[in-house]
């Protein structure tokens, strides 16, 4: 896992009634951008993290260009 300042860290969950955490990347303290990274949630808590498997980086510049219409391949015939 690597990730960059201004990342999200998106946390999801498998468990039964708690929620899915999204958390913005402060620091990384890692060397080449790997954990542990210092976060922020969105209710203000700040956390020194070191993800698991259940957490995946969002990188803003990725998701802007899914957002302008990424283009998708597909590789089933008929599509």
């Amino acid at each position: 896992m690597r990730a960059a300042i201004g990342d999200t860290l998106h946390i999801h969950t498998n468990h039964l009634g708690t929620t899915e955490d999204l958390a913005e990347i402060l620091e990384v303290r890692g060397t080449d951008g790997a954990p542990p990274y210092l976060v922020q949630f969105k209710d203000g808590r700040k956390r020194l993290l070191f993800p698991g498997p259940d957490a995946v980086i969002e990188s803003p510049l990725k998701i802007a260009g899914e957002q302008r219409g990424g283009r998708r391949i597909h590789t089933r015939p008929g599509w």
